[in-house]
């Protein structure tokens, strides 16, 4: 892909990107900042996709020329790094673990899902990310000591967080997917129509049984406790 809106470039080096400064260090001091050009980065993900995130449409956006923002972000993949931790950083990270770990993980759980609503192009980039930023190193601080209690290693508690994080992600993405799908209600009358038929054919008796099954709350927030308590209560922290 291109320089411009691709994001198979190698980008630079974390420490690089992290660990040093944010300013360009020669040439004339610009009039923004990149936590400016990430920024505008975030509100042109919020309205328009994370597709419409080019480095040309970002340079627009903060009235800057296309070249001058390669000091800052070398590639796109790069500036989806940025945005990822800028938003990170909208999570609460001061709260402490109260030692009860199932239910600290369902807050930081709907914690990322509340996040990743408000930035529904999040799910993606964390696809792809490569390394995370100080506020999202912050929140894994957080979220690694509400593990404690469990008796797992550090690399276990990594894993259990990932896998957590995965599971928000995916189930975000899906929620997206279907409130979309929602403002369609022929079609989706047409599906329960389609699975009906299937389910009487007698060719399927477990999607029979299961459709007949007595109806569970079907809301948002319903949905992902139910589904977020099956992950935890099925966590083996033996």
């Amino acid at each position: 892909m291109t320089r411009d809106g691709g994001s198979g470039a190698p980008g630079v080096d974390p420490r690089q990107l992290w660990l040093s400064p944010a300013e360009p260090r020669r040439g004339r001091r610009p009039g923004y900042t990149r936590e400016a050009i990430t920024a505008a980065a975030v509100e042109l993900a919020d309205a328009e996709g994370i597709e419409a995130v080019t480095m040309r449409n970002v340079a627009a956006r903060v009235g800057a020329g296309v070249m001058s923002l390669y000091s800052y972000a070398p590639d796109k993949g790069t500036l989806l790094e940025l945005m990822v931790d800028q938003v990170s950083g909208e999570l609460p990270t001061t709260d402490p673990a109260t030692g009860d770990w199932r239910a600290d993980l369902r807050v930081i759980a709907q914690l990322q899902r509340a996040l990743m609503l408000r930035h529904p192009w999040l799910p993606a980039a964390l696809a792809i990310r490569r390394a995370p930023g100080p506020n999202t190193l912050a929140f894994l601080e957080t979220a690694l000591a509400a593990l404690r209690p469990t008796g797992l290693d550090g690399a276990a508690r990594l894993e259990v967080f990932a896998q957590l994080t995965a599971f928000v992600a995916g189930h975000v993405a899906h929620e997206i997917g279907q409130a979309a799908a929602a403002e369609s209600p022929d079609r989706t009358a047409a599906e329960a129509r389609y699975l009906a038929a299937v389910a009487a054919d007698g060719q399927h008796p477990e999607l029979a049984e299961a459709l007949a099954a007595p109806a569970r709350p079907l809301t948002p927030d319903a949905t992902f406790a139910r589904f977020l308590n099956r992950l935890i209560d099925g966590l083996d922290t033996d």
